[in-house]
This record gives C-alpha cells, sequence and structure tokens, in this order.
C-alpha cells in the first residue's frame, strides 16, 4: 500500500509539476538527455524522438510524457536528478554572490573605461575640420529629458513640428521632471525595476551626443556605476552585416580587449549596459518585432533577430538595454517590453545662450551673435534643436555676419549656411580667392554642389539617409575635398574588410541640397505637393513637406540671385515661373474644397512675393490646417497668407492643432473676419475661451463656431454665452463632447431660436432620456434627430477624424460617443456609424503593440458588440 501511494505521489508529482519543469528545464535540456541515457533510464531511440521536437521547451515536454510511459522507477531518478541539479545551482549561485571579483575582471573593467573614454573626449561637432580636436568636457551642453515620448503616428516632419512640442514641454517643466543621463534607469514610480529604455527625439535633438556624455562619464567614473561594462554599438555598423553572426562577434568585433574576460561579462548581465544608437537607421527596423529568439550569446542568427532578442529581453534579460530612435521607426519598435520612455526636447534659452558661449569661446562675441539670432524668431525657435543650433553658429561664425538682408525663411537660412561654408573652403584652400576665380574655381565649385545635389535629392526619393561606398552617385564625388563640409563619414567593419558609410550633416541639409539640385538642373519639378486621394505611409508622414519648402524658395528671385551671385549656381526662369502658377493653381483649388492646406501655404511664404498671394483668388476662402500641432513658424505662414487676402474668410479649421491662448491672440485680427471657425479637439482652458468671447462680442462675420470635444465646461460656456448676446450674430454653435451640464445648457434658452438657429449638444453631461424636463427648444439638440442627411454627413466627419486620430486621441474621442443608449440606434445613419467604428476598433487592436492601450480599445469595442 504504501509502494502504491509513493508510486502515485511521484506519478502526480511530474503532472503538477508540468508548467514549471518546462520553464525550469529548457535551458538544460541537453545535458538532462545525456544523463538520463547515463543513468539508463532513456535508450538512443528515446533522444531521437526527443531531439525530433522543434523547440527546446517542446523537447522538455516530450521528456516528461516518455518519462510517464516508463514507470515509477524512471520518474524516480529523473526527480532524483533534477534534485541534484537545482542543489548545485543554489551552490554555485551562492559562490558567485560570495565570491569577490577577480583580478583580470578588474582590470578588464579599468581598461574598458580607459577606452570608452578615449573614445569619446572629443566632440564631433558639424564641418569640424580635419584634424581638428574638440574637447566633449568643454563643449557639452545640457539637454532636456523628460519622460513621456511622442505619438506612435507621426504625420509630419519631424523638425517642423518640433517647434510647439518643444514650447509645450518647456511650459510644462516643472510638471515634467527632468531626468540626468546618470537616472534613466531610475524607476520614476519606483514599482518595478527599469531594464530597459527607449530615448526618443527628432533628428539632431541629441541621440548620439547623450550616448556620448554617458560613455564619456563612464569612463571617467562620474555616472552609471551601478554597470560595470557599456556595449555601444551603433546600427550603421550593424548594417554592414549581411551574413548571420552571433552577440559574441557583434561585441568583439568593436571591443576586441574584452575577449578574456567576456565568459563573465555575459555571466554577471546584470551589471552589464548594452546601448543600440540609431534605432531609425537601421535598415531591418521594420521587422524587430522578431518570433525567432535568440537566447544564448554564441547562437549565430540573423542581425535583426539578435537585435530583436536584445529588445524583448530573450537574449541575456537582466541586462539593461538603451534604444535611441527618431519618431518616424517608433512604431516598429516592440514598445510592450519598454520599462521606460524618454524624450529629448533639446535646449531650453539657457542652453542655447551657454552653447553660444562654448562655440565662440568668447563671451562678448557670443553676447553680439546671439542677440542677432533672437532678433530673428524663426532662427531662435530652430536654435532649440541642438543641431541646428550648430548649424546657425556656423553661418555666423564663418561669414562674421549674415549676406544680404536678414534671413527671414528657412531657405533663406540655407542658402546662406551653402554659401559660408563654401566661402570659408575655397579661402581655407592654398591657392587664393582670385587665383581660383581665374582657374574656374566657381564653376567646379558648382559642379560639386550639383554633384551632391543629385546624391541628395535621388537618396531623399527613396527615404534613405544613409549613402555606401558602392553608390554611384557617392562615387562621383571622389577626391573632391569639399565633400567632408557636407558629408559625414563613418567605418563600419566587416571582418576582413572596411567599408565607409556616408550622411549628410543633418537631414534638412540632405532635403536642401535635394532641392537645390531639383531647382537649377533640367529635372523636372516632382510631382509631389498634390493633394493625395488615397495617402498612403509615404505621402502622410511629410518627409517632403520641407524639401519642397525649401524648393519653392531656392525658385524665388532674391534667393536664385544670391546662389548665382555667389556660387554660379544658375536657375531655370522657364522652371521658376511654372512652379509659381502651380502655386496659385493649386492654393487656389485648396481654399474652395477646404482640403489641408499648410505645407502650401508654407511654400508660399518661402517665395516672400506679396503678388503670390494676392493672385490667389479662389471663390470661398477656406484655410484648412486642422490635424497639425502648429509651431510659431506655420502660425507666421498661416498670417502672411490671410494677411495679404481681402474680405471675409469663409472658414479657418484649426481643428486638433494645439491652440493656446497666446496663438489665438496672435491671429485674433483673422479671427474677426471668420464667418466659420472650428476649434474642437482643442484644449480650451478659459484663458482661451476668452479670446474666443471677445472675438464673438466685435465680429460682425462669426456664424457658426465649432469647440467639440474641447473640454470646457459650464463655466467656460456662460462665458460665451455672455459674449454671444452682445452681438447676436452667432447663428450655429456645435459643441459636443464636452462637460456642459443641464445648468450651462439652460443659459442658451433665451439665445435659441434667435440668433442660434442650432445648438449641438450631444454627448456632454447631459441625460439625454428626458431632455424636455431641463430645454423646450428645438433649437437645442442633446441627442440625434431625424434629420438623416445633416446627421449622416457629420458621422462621416466624425469618422474620417477618427480614422487619423492617434489611438491615444481615438480612446478620448470612444469614451464620448461611446457612452450611448437605444435611441442613438434607432437611424440608419447612427447604425452604420457604429457599425465603421467597431471595425476600425479591430483594425486598431490588431496592430496595437501596447497592452494598456489593447485592453481599453476592447473595453470599447465590447460595448458596440452588445
Amino acid at each position: 500500500m504504501v509502494e502504491k501511494d509513493d508510486c502515485n505521489s511521484s506519478l502526480t508529482a511530474i503532472r503538477v509539476l508540468r508548467v514549471s519543469l518546462v520553464d525550469e528545464l529548457e535551458g538544460w535540456i541537453d545535458s538532462l538527455l545525456e544523463v538520463l541515457v547515463c543513468q539508463d533510464v532513456f535508450n538512443c531511440d528515446d533522444c531521437e524522438v526527443v531531439l525530433c521536437q522543434l523547440g527546446p521547451r517542446s523537447r522538455v515536454r516530450k521528456v516528461l510524457d516518455i518519462l510517464e510511459c516508463k514507470g515509477e522507477g524512471a520518474i524516480k531518478i529523473f526527480l532524483t536528478i533534477r534534485s541534484h541539479r537545482q542543489q548545485e545551482a543554489q551552490t554555485h549561485s551562492k559562490e558567485v554572490n560570495i565570491q569577490p571579483q577577480s583580478i583580470e575582471y578588474n582590470k578588464v573593467k579599468q581598461k574598458h573605461k580607459d577606452v570608452l573614454r578615449r573614445r569619446s573626449e572629443n566632440m564631433l561637432l558639424y564641418n569640424t575640420r580635419h584634424g581638428e580636436k574638440i574637447l566633449f568636457s568643454k563643449h557639452y551642453v545640457n539637454l532636456l529629458l523628460v519622460d513621456g515620448h511622442q505619438g506612435l503616428e507621426t504625420r509630419r516632419h519631424e523638425v517642423l513640428t518640433f517647434g510647439q512640442k518643444r514650447l509645450s514641454m518647456q511650459h510644462k517643466s516643472e510638471i515634467h521632471k527632468k531626468i540626468a543621463p546618470a537616472e534613466l534607469f531610475s524607476s520614476p514610480n519606483r514599482d518595478r525595476p527599469v531594464r530597459k529604455v527607449l530615448v526618443n527625439g527628432v533628428a539632431g535633438i541629441g541621440k548620439t551626443i547623450l550616448v556620448q556624455k554617458m560613455l564619456y562619464d563612464f569612463g571617467r567614473d562620474k555616472g552609471h556605476v551601478s554597470f560595470d561594462f557599456i556595449i555601444h554599438m551603433t546600427f550603421r555598423d550593424l548594417n554592414l552585416i549581411e551574413k548571420p553572426t552571433n552577440f559574441r562577434e557583434l561585441i568583439l568585433r568593436k571591443y576586441r580587449h574584452l575577449a578574456k574576460e567576456l565568459d563573465s561579462i555575459l555571466a554577471n548581465d546584470n551589471k552589464l549596459l548594452i546601448i543600440l544608437d540609431g534605432f531609425d537607421e537601421f535598415r531591418h527596423y521594420r521587422s524587430c518585432d522578431v518570433d525567432i529568439f535568440v537566447t544564448e550569446p554564441d547562437d549565430d542568427a540573423e542581425v535583426v533577430e539578435i537585435v530583436g532578442s536584445l529588445i524583448q529581453g530573450e537574449l541575456l534579460p537582466n541586462a539593461s538595454v538603451i534604444v535611441t530612435s527618431r519618431p518616424a521607426a517608433f512604431s516598429h519598435i516592440p514598445v510592450g517590453c519598454i520599462d521606460r520612455f524618454v524624450l529629448i526636447t533639446g535646449f531650453s534659452l539657457t542652453e542655447v545662450q551657454d552653447f553660444f558661449l562654448r562655440y565662440f569661446q568668447d563671451s562678448a562675441l557670443a553676447d553680439q551673435m546671439f542677440a542677432v539670432v533672437s532678433a530673428n524668431e524663426l532662427m531662435l525657435t530652430l536654435c532649440y534643436i541642438p543641431a541646428f543650433c550648430c548649424i546657425v553658429c556656423c553661418i555666423l561664425n564663418e561669414s562674421k555676419d549674415l549676406f544680404g538682408e536678414k534671413p527671414k525663411t528657412m531657405t533663406d537660412i540655407y542658402v546662406q549656411y551653402l554659401v559660408a561654408l563654401i566661402c570659408s573652403h575655397t579661402q581655407s584652400r592654398a591657392e587664393t580667392s582670385l587665383q581660383v576665380q581665374k582657374e574656374g574655381g566657381t564653376q567646379k565649385l558648382s559642379d560639386v554642389v550639383l554633384k551632391l545635389g543629385r546624391l541628395a535629392f535621388h537618396k531623399l526619393m527613396e527615404q534613405q539617409t544613409l549613402f555606401y561606398s558602392s553608390d554611384q552617385d557617392l562615387a562621383a564625388l571622389e577626391g573632391c575635398s569639399l565633400v567632408s563640409t557636407f558629408l559625414d563619414k563613418t567605418l563600419a567593419q566587416e571582418p576582413g574588410c572596411t567599408d565607409e558609410v556616408y550622411s549628410f550633416a543633418h537631414l534638412t541639409v540632405q532635403e536642401f541640397f535635394a532641392a537645390v539640385y531639383c531647382a537649377v538642373t533640367d529635372h523636372p519639378l516632382p510631382d509631389t505637393l498634390q493633394p493625395t486621394v488615397c495617402p498612403t505611409e509615404s505621402t502622410t508622414n511629410g518627409h517632403l513637406d520641407l524639401f519642397n519648402r525649401f524648393l519653392s524658395g531656392i525658385l524665388s528671385e532674391r534667393n536664385a540671385n544670391l546662389l548665382s551671385r555667389q556660387l554660379g549656381l544658375c536657375y531655370h526662369k522657364e522652371k521658376a515661373g511654372t512652379y509659381r502658377r502651380s502655386i496659385i493653381r493649386e492654393l487656389t483649388a485648396l481654399c474652395d474644397s477646404g482640403a489641408h492646406i499648410l505645407n502650401h501655404l508654407h511654400c508660399l511664404f518661402e517665395q516672400q512675393d506679396p503678388a503670390l498671394a494676392i493672385a490667389v483668388q479662389p471663390k470661398m476662402l477656406r484655410v484648412n490646417v486642422s490635424d497639425e500641432t502648429l509651431s510659431q513658424m506655420d502660425y507666421n505662414a498661416i498670417k502672411y497668407f490671410l494677411n495679404l487676402t481681402k474680405g471675409k474668410i469663409s472658414e479657418l479649421d484649426l481643428t486638433g492643432t494645439g491652440v493656446s491662448c497666446e496663438a489665438l491672440r496672435d491671429i485674433q485680427p483673422l479671427l474677426f473676419r471668420c464667418e466659420n471657425l472650428w476649434l474642437g479637439e482643442n484644449n480650451l482652458d478659459m484663458d482661451t475661451v476668452q479670446v474666443v468671447a471677445e472675438v464673438l462680442q466685435v465680429s460682425d462675420s462669426l456664424t457658426h463656431l465649432g469647440i467639440g470635444w474641447s473640454n470646457i465646461g459650464d463655466d467656460e460656456l456662460l462665458t460665451l454665452t455672455h459674449a454671444i448676446r452682445i452681438k447676436k450674430s452667432l447663428e450655429e454653435l456645435w459643441m459636443e463632447g464636452n462637460r456642459v451640464s443641464p445648468r450651462g445648457l439652460l443659459s442658451l434658452n433665451d439665445l435659441t431660436p434667435y440668433p442660434l438657429k442650432k445648438v449641438v449638444a450631444i454627448w456632454n453631461d447631459l441625460n439625454d432620456k428626458e431632455p424636455e424636463s431641463w430645454c423646450s427648444q428645438e433649437s437645442i439638440t442633446v441627442t440625434f434627430t431625424d434629420d438623416e442627411e445633416t446627421w449622416e454627413a457629420w458621422g462621416e466627419w466624425v469618422f474620417r477624424r477618427c480614422k487619423v486620430s492617434s489611438n491615444d486621441k481615438l480612446l478620448m474621442v470612444l469614451h464620448k460617443v461611446c457612452n450611448i443608449s437605444v435611441h442613438c440606434l434607432e437611424t440608419k445613419w447612427a447604425r452604420t456609424f457604429y457599425k465603421q467604428l467597431s471595425q476600425l476598433i479591430k483594425h486598431r487592436i490588431e496592430s496595437c503593440t501596447e497592452d494598456d492601450i489593447c485592453k481599453k480599445l476592447k473595453k470599447f469595442e465590447n460595448i458596440l458588440n452588445l
């Protein structure tokens, strides 16, 4: 009886422990099979059956299945083997914990720090002359790091959206705790350890400089003391590896001095920091969410599988990992395994001044140059981006002044940048400037500029920022010393060979050269300004927006003359005329249709020709700049156009643009001319509402106002109601999806049906079952009516907005629109609307990579499918 109970308990044990045994033994399966064979528990046939299984976990399961068939004796031996292994593991763990690090380990540790310090002690600024050394310690300027990240959908050029983002972060600097580089792995909430950190930021914002700061501090024992080793890898280097490799080889190709102690380093992975810099430059960045994992440093695999395994914690799970990336590639990172998101927001005004002082190395000169930039709003705004700040300093340093009139546009700045650097280059050559001109040097320089432009243009159209020595357009520049002025070169090593990788000093520099090439050669103008009926990823991410603005600015007469006079680059007058006519034609059509117009307004602004704006004569002046977080540069372009037009503005659509009180106050004179003003999907606080109220009190034009989804409550509505009573010109008020209660809505009773013919207040804090109890006016709509045609068109508009919204914004809308009752579904259009919405939610869930967002979306999917 005892033997039977003992037998049953052993069999029960492996059945109860089955799941944990699979987790415990998957990394030990090969050794386990050898022991079982030695103990005569398994034979060769058993081993062959096990080894036919795919993957270590499946093999463990097969071992357990076979053991059950072999009976109690085999199971007891297995459990004894397992017990001995556990004891050995515990003993080894204690030895590791109490055994001091070897002398050799500490020697390698110090040598590694020395190597990192030596490699990072010099800073490579844009346009640094060959051989010039700039000490990192003397030129590093603090970057502003905060918790958070930009949305997964980046629809515009990163540099162009940056202005408003940066201002928002500066205003919230007291709320957002600034993060020091040494604090990246300290848990903000202290609820779980931070192992995987994603550092996000636009091009030129300082991601690589931040990495250099970390390596430099670590090398001097000034930071990151919790780590014994930091392994730094760039995706530029990883791009050159085309054959299967392993993580050990990836380390040794750059850090050969770690070879002797690498086993110990990898065994103590909790003391290891791995930095993967420039994810957006990885040629396989769209494929890193792998499902084929590498679990051992010696396992050979494709580079993308090794990187994906590191990020997702399958390889060296206890190691800390930092990934840096631009927002454009953010959505392709498996963010479910990221413990902390950090956003680099560039410089504050203090840091801009500090950068000027360090760059010019003379306080009086730095103050003088900063005063020049401060007087130019455009230049100062862009100086919050470190790379651009360096470019501006370069212009001022090389020219000691600005060529001609002060720059008003982005193109003006970059033309001066090009001229300043080329003039500096020619003056630094052995020949005198006079001799260069006699030998046709100007023409030679123009040829080089066009070759650079050809390279920039072709690669921009292919959305490439890295160029390899095998590229024909790059080979055409061989032997030209001017190339190093605008192209950065890095060396990427493969076993047995070294390849050179080039990129323009900054993404915007590539876009500028591409525009120069397109403007001054016979290459046809790209049809990139035309609105697209079915936008694709390449047409909605705005990657050609700045190229188009540069192209417009270069085709303007003033910049064309400067380029011709200074560099011998002559533009085609016929091409310029064609371009100007197309701008007029397209702007007119867009104003008539109410389609999105912002980048066209920027292209018009770059021309700086009032005659162009005056020539735009639409039947209806409709300006739609919705769904863009507007920066000061954007507002300047809008004001430039509308100030040159006359009469009423039929429609100004600022929906979802992040408007603030200051922004509305800046464009308030334009608001007085508006007939239809849409301010929905913005957070309208009382100060902002007060600006709108002032417009309502004065304007004879404003008849339709939209403030839906703007977070207004009763107090804000009362302010607007008081203003409407004064002028009595507003006819329709759309304020759906807000916090208005019956108390606030009652304040509109005496204004309906005159002057307010329609008030739409659905999806507010109202009870739609008995609206008669608190409102008797038919003009006030709190639920859907039988006006099928009106509501169907409105539903289509709401659904279009949902489709282009980020997941965060979509959830905000769903919170309102999914608060439905049976009354909402009595009409055909409403049933269609919610069916479409349900399908959209399902699609978003399928592509969602964030668990928290996914759960919230599923909640709303369930509500709509009840």
